[in-house]
């Protein structure tokens, strides 16, 4: 599976995991699979591993987003495009073999994806922005 699709795949969870408790994260999960049943067991471990990592930090991501999504608390983002964020900032923040342009520009192909009209260019912003912070100025 390409790294676009996993990354895809751990979007979609990501997403459905802002609708349950979690406790019920490795139950989302089997089902998740259990309705995907044609992904490879090594394509399920990275997507479940990567996932849980995401999770695992996703205070201080949150907290990133927050301080660079000017006008916009996380309450108030829409569920795809916090789950969009939330997946591009732990890439570019903990994943050193995914350059900050990649995360981006990924993560901006979701929002026209599964998301609104402005999502695309308000994704783009935030990463941006995140991006800057970091010391890795991004360049449409």
């Amino acid at each position: 599976m390409s790294r676009r699709r996993a990354r895809e795949h751990v979007f979609i969870l990501l997403f459905q995991m802002t609708f349950i408790n979690q406790e019920e994260t490795d139950e989302r999960i089997e089902l998740y699979f259990e309705q995907h049943s044609h992904i490879k067991e090594e394509d399920k471990k990275y997507i479940t591993e990567e996932l849980k990592a995401v999770l695992s930090k996703l205070e201080t991501i949150d907290e990133l987003i927050s301080q660079h999504s000017k006008k916009w608390k996380i309450e108030r983002m829409s569920r795809v495009d916090l789950s969009i964020l939330r997946l591009a900032v732990f890439e570019m923040q903990y994943r050193e073999d995914i350059p900050n342009s990649v995360a981006i520009n990924e993560a901006v192909e979701l929002a026209k994806k599964y998301s609104g009209d402005q999502s695309p260019s308000f994704v783009n912003g935030v990463l941006g922005s995140i991006a800057s912070s970091l010391g890795e100025p991004y360049d449409e």
